[in-house]
């Protein structure tokens, strides 16, 4: 094998790992969601009491302050940024469980993406 043969197939061999790494982080931190009780309010693409997660994603999708702000507002709950519908504190979940799930949700796509 050339050594740009052999180059293409580790990049495409790394490139397979990282979307399995991914998949497996994703499933991860939806286990996490739900073990955390943020289903009971929200989904990934419909609005259900809270916002869609993707429609948060694309909210702040430019906002290099949303994850402090974020992480603060599931901490300690919060209201009027999506309606009426207060959110509820979320203290019993570790910080840096909300901070993980946070960045998540951040990274999400549109869903038509």
């Amino acid at each position: 094998m050339s050594g740009l043969t052999t180059g293409l197939l580790v990049a495409a061999l790394a490139s397979g790992m990282a979307q399995a790494n991914s998949a497996a982080e994703d499933e991860a931190t939806i286990d996490l969601a739900w073990d955390s009780g943020c289903f009971n309010c929200h989904d990934l693409d419909a609005t259900l009491r809270g916002p869609a997660w993707r429609d948060v994603a694309e909210r702040y999708r430019d906002d290099d302050t949303a994850l402090k702000r974020l992480v603060i507002t599931v901490r300690d709950g919060g209201s009027g940024n999506w309606g009426d519908e207060r959110m509820t504190p979320n203290r019993r979940v570790a910080e840096e469980d909300i901070e993980r799930l946070v960045s998540w949700l951040l990274s999400l796509s549109p869903a038509n993406d």
